[in-house]
């Protein structure tokens, strides 16, 4: 018995290395590298509508949003800022309508995130911006038209616009 615990603990001490004091290569860099900026230039191709965007809502988000985003018992809201209410996007912190292409794209659905494809997070973005009143039902997003949305609350930031480049530390204030 102490051999075999012996022999799994060896074989568990030499599990993956991370290359931990070695500089990442470029591709390494570039593929960690995934922040949309307010402009866009880093979004991939696709599309999405608020139809479409309603029926992947339904298929994979309304389980933890709720019917509408009106949220269930530990998630309340589309864009939950703490409050025991949902919160609708005008009244909150999020400047640009790339933000929320990112944030859908990088964490949900929470149970897997990142699983999304480039359609499916635009039209669930077109779907969330619609509830939130900020897009007509007949708007289409893609790579062109997601950055020409105009938040609600977008002049009321530090700075309206930013020359922001990937990789770069992003000022006080403007965090797209």
């Amino acid at each position: 018995m102490t051999i075999v615990l012996g022999v799994c603990a060896t074989a568990l001490a030499q599990g993956p290395t991370y290359r931990f004091g070695t500089a990442p290569s470029q591709d390494e860099i570039k593929a960690r590298d995934t922040a949309i900026s307010p402009a866009g230039r880093e979004l991939p191709p696709g599309r999405g509508g608020v139809k479409e965007g309603a029926t992947v809502y339904a298929q994979k988000c309304l389980a933890c949003h709720g019917p509408d985003g009106t949220g269930t018992k530990l998630h309340r809201g589309l864009i939950p800022l703490g409050n025991s209410k949902p919160v609708k996007i005008p009244g909150s912190l999020v400047p640009y309508a790339t933000t929320v292409w990112d944030f859908i794209n990088r964490a949900m659905p929470s149970t897997k995130p990142g699983s999304l494809t480039p359609d499916e997070v635009y039209a669930v973005t077109a779907y969330v911006l619609f509830l939130n009143d900020v897009i007509e039902e007949s708007t289409v997003l893609d790579a062109k038209t997601l950055p020409e949305v105009k938040m609600p609350n977008r002049d009321n930031f530090l700075a309206v616009e930013i020359d922001w480049k990937p990789g770069q530390r992003r000022p006080l204030g403007n965090y797209p």
